[in-house]
């Protein structure tokens, strides 16, 4: 089995010493054009490979950032997962992406796992249940907190987009197309639930609906989504309404499936507003009115926040509320009566 070249063969091949060889395979400090030419082709002749173990002993550092998702079917993480790898490769770090609820199936904290490799700071995608581990992990690794209004610890940098005021470019949209009986699809007591449902209630009442809002609390997933449109749709005794405002773009699908269930046409009978611009959400097919979230410009901001608090841990936590922008579709239209 051939010999693996190490940082000291890369040197003598390109006439450098190992310190030159490290600041340009690290992307760090000034190299000469020449000097940085003849490492790279000394690297590639020889096949090196860096250490990553060895990497990390060296310079106390792993340059792995661990991503934790709170639940992996939502597709609105997709291009925000994007935008954030793209943002963490330009400054030589990588991505370990765990899926919390996966995980908590098995009795295990991924948190714990990610920082026993350790990993340099972590980024969370979504709300994750308050515990133990993670008031640890956050409150000692540098966090950023993407796509949830709150964060678990005050040292943590949070970017998200402003869901009050994208619930209610929702809702006036709806209320422009002549809508009064708009009803919402909400996700209860979680962060990101409650400040879309305030500015579906703020949207109602400044548009003298205060006394016809009705929420249901079904949840972010297509089975949440169908349950709560066929609670909403089905009763034939009460004002069924006209349009629904549905907390994000998976229940959203399940309202289209409950309406579908109960012979409703989508914009006819129903409009239907979605939150997240998802890729489904886009396809012609189902052409869903939607908040367009900046997904991936959230994901991209998150990264480049975590690299600023990796070179400088001392910088104040900070807010990046991103501002939304409904899509309209052809799932919303005007009342047909």
């Amino acid at each position: 089995m051939a010999k693996r070249a190490t940082i000291r063969d890369v040197a003598a091949r390109a006439g450098v010493s190992k310190s030159v060889v490290s600041l340009v395979l690290r992307g760090t400090g000034y190299v000469s054009v020449v000097k940085r030419d003849a490492v790279t082709a000394a690297a590639q002749e020889l096949g090196y490979r860096a250490n990553a173990a060895a990497r990390t002993l060296t310079e106390a550092r792993s340059y792995t950032v661990g991503v934790v998702l709170n639940d992996l079917r939502n597709p609105w993480f997709v291009d925000a997962v994007d935008g954030l790898n793209t943002a963490l490769n330009e400054h030589g770090l990588q991505m370990l992406l765990g899926d919390h609820r996966l995980d908590s199936r098995g009795g295990s904290s991924l948190l714990g796992k990610l920082l026993e490799m350790p990993v340099d700071g972590l980024i969370l995608v979504g709300t994750l249940p308050e515990s133990a581990d993670l008031i640890a992990a956050v409150s000692h690794v540098p966090t950023v907190v993407l796509g949830a209004p709150e964060a678990p610890h005050p040292s943590a940098d949070i970017v998200t987009g402003d869901s009050v005021v994208g619930a209610w470019l929702a809702v006036q949209h709806l209320v422009d197309l002549g809508h009064r009986h708009i009803a919402h699809i909400g996700a209860g007591p979680s962060p990101v639930g409650r400040a879309r449902r305030a500015g579906y209630e703020q949207a109602m009442i400044a548009n003298g609906l205060g006394n016809l809002m009705l929420t249901v609390d079904g949840g972010f997933t297509e089975h949440a989504g169908h349950r709560a449109g066929l609670e909403l749709l089905g009763d034939k005794t009460s004002q069924r309404p006209s349009a629904i405002f549905a907390v994000n773009d998976m229940a959203a699908f399940g309202l289209l499936s409950a309406a579908d269930e109960l012979g409703l046409l989508v914009p006819d009978d129903l409009s239907v507003v979605g939150y997240d611009n998802t890729p489904t959400a886009r396809m012609q097919h189902i052409s869903l009115t939607s908040i367009d979230n900046a997904d991936r410009r959230s994901g991209r901001r998150a990264g480049e926040i975590l690299v600023a608090r990796l070179a400088d841990p001392d910088l104040p936590p900070s807010i990046t509320l991103h501002p939304p922008v409904l899509v309209a579709r052809r799932s919303s239209g005007p009342p047909r009566f």
